[in-house]
This record gives C-alpha cells, sequence and structure tokens, in this order.
C-alpha cells in the first residue's frame, strides 16, 4: 500500500474513533457543587401556581374545579414537586409530590388551614383552625389542640428537621409545640396587633419565625433575622433561600419582597393579577 493511501486510511480510523467516543455535557451547578438553586413557589386560591428562580413548575389545580378553595402549599424536600392543600382537606401532587392519603372525605369540625411535608417527602401533616392534626404517609401524630380553648384559631404549622414534631401558631401568635418540637416563645399576648399569618422553622430546628400580615417577622430561638418593614397589602407566608440567610414575604397580590440573600425576581405574570396568593413554598436546601 503507497503513502497515500495509508494516510487516507489512518485518517478514517480517526475519525470513526472520533465519532464513538461519548460526548460529556458541562457540569451543572449542583453536581459541580456550586450554590444551591434558588426560588420559590406562589399558590392561587383558584390552584394556580407561579414558580420563580429555580422553582420549576410541575403543574396546578387552576382550571380544576375544585369543592373549596386552597389554603396551604408545601414543597417536597427534593424540590422536584409540592402539594396544594384545600380547606375541606383535599390533596393535590405535582412532581414527585406523591399521594398519601387526605382529608376530603372526612367531616372536619374546622377547615384545614395548613400543612407541612415530612423531611422523607413520603408524609404530610395537615393543621385545622381548631389544633386538630391529620398526618398521611409516615407523618406521625405527636399531639394537636383539637379540644383545647383556643383565645384565637390556628392559622398555620411547620414541621422539626427530624420530623418527630411540629409547631401550630394561632392568629395571636400563640405557639404550641408536639414531639420534638421546642418552646422558644411567642407573641401571644393581650395588646391589640396584627394577625400572624405563619411559622417558619429553622433549619436546625432549635428556632422559628412567626410572620404577621403586615410583614413583621419575629424570630425565636436560633433564628437569626428579623423583619419590621411593613407593607401595603396583607403578607400571606415566608419561604427561606438555601442558606437561611434571607428571605422572601409574599403579599396576597403576589408581589414579593426579598430579604438577605434572596434575589429578587420579576413580577408575577399578568394571569395572577386576579387572583388571591394564599401560600409560598421555597425550594429546600440542596
Amino acid at each position: 500500500m503507497d503513502a497515500s493511501r495509508r494516510l487516507a486510511v489512518l485518517a478514517v480510523a480517526v475519525l470513526a474513533l472520533v465519532g464513538a467516543a461519548p460526548v460529556t455535557a458541562p457540569a451543572t451547578a449542583a453536581a459541580a457543587g456550586g450554590p444551591s438553586p434558588k426560588g420559590y413557589w406562589l399558590a392561587a386560591s383558584d390552584g394556580g401556581v407561579f414558580g420563580f428562580g429555580d422553582a420549576a413548575y410541575y403543574g396546578s389545580a387552576g382550571g380544576t374545579h375544585l369543592a373549596k378553595p386552597i389554603v396551604g402549599m408545601a414543597a417536597t424536600p427534593a424540590g422536584k414537586g409540592y402539594w396544594l392543600v384545600a380547606s375541606d382537606g383535599g390533596i393535590f401532587g405535582f412532581g414527585d409530590a406523591g399521594y398519601f392519603g387526605s382529608a376530603g372525605a372526612t367531616h372536619l369540625a374546622q377547615p384545614i388551614v395548613g400543612m407541612a411535608a415530612t423531611p422523607t417527602g413520603r408524609g404530610y401533616w395537615l393543621v385545622a383552625a381548631d389544633g386538630g392534626i391529620f398526618g398521611y404517609g409516615d407523618a406521625g401524630y405527636f399531639g394537636s389542640a383539637g379540644g383545647t380553648h383556643l383565645s384565637q384559631p390556628i392559622v398555620a404549622m411547620a414541621a422539626t428537621a427530624t420530623g418527630k414534631g411540629y409547631w401550630l401558631v394561632a392568629a395571636d401568635g400563640g405557639v404550641f409545640g408536639y414531639g420534638d418540637a421546642g418552646y422558644y416563645g411567642s407573641k401571644a399576648s393581650g395588646r391589640k396587633k396584627k394577625q400572624i399569618v405563619g411559622v417558619l422553622a429553622t433549619r436546625s430546628g432549635h428556632g422559628y419565625w412567626l410572620v404577621a400580615s403586615d410583614g413583621t417577622v419575629v424570630p425565636y430561638g436560633d433564628a437569626a433575622f428579623r423583619n419590621t418593614h411593613q407593607y401595603d397589602h396583607p403578607v400571606i407566608g415566608m419561604a427561606l433561600t438555601p442558606t437561611a440567610q434571607g428571605a422572601w414575604l409574599a403579599a396576597n397580590d403576589g408581589t414579593v419582597a426579598n430579604q438577605g440573600d434572596a434575589p429578587a425576581y420579576p413580577p408575577p405574570p399578568a394571569a395572577a393579577g386576579s387572583r388571591t396568593i394564599v401560600a409560598i413554598a421555597g425550594l429546600p436546601a440542596a
């Protein structure tokens, strides 16, 4: 074989090897050990869901006939899905949010007002305005305020980091802990003040924040920051950044204020303008 033919055969062999070689995609920030994704979802009373930042859209109950309005939301631990809960206890799961049961067919003395997911993502709790607790999947029962005389109704709940307990918070700021949920203080008193609308646990489980409808955020235990800035529209809840060094405060018109290392995102789409936002859920820490 002459020299020119040998070169041609060699070139073909090299091209074949190159074509057979696998192509490696660029590493993502998470795979490369980069910063955790940041973002949050907003849920509307009609079941609509709006994602911001790295919070992907996995579906919604918007356009679905709902017997009762949506009142709460919880993200899965993987951040690849979320649950919505209606005031009658109906559960709607999207993405990797599994269905473990609901109170939709249960006669409730008071409506459901919120929910919390277990750390495994294989269960969740629902809480009613009278303090009743309903657990599904691997969500254990550690007690409730059902049957307790409450000065004001329960408005929200948060689970501990271990999933072995939870806090309930009333509209007057009273805090009720069960299981391994320690008591670090509350805003309950006889003085007139803005209604509490949410409670958010710290990553360690050794503290929590209470969120008021005027945007006031009060820390307890090892909760690190507070907010005293007041907002024009009623605040409905708060979501932490993955670092827990910042937060987003959401109002019922869909506007969101950012604190600490929480980035600001564009306003909600025009379609959200006619809806009442009732819940916010942040992406979990990676």
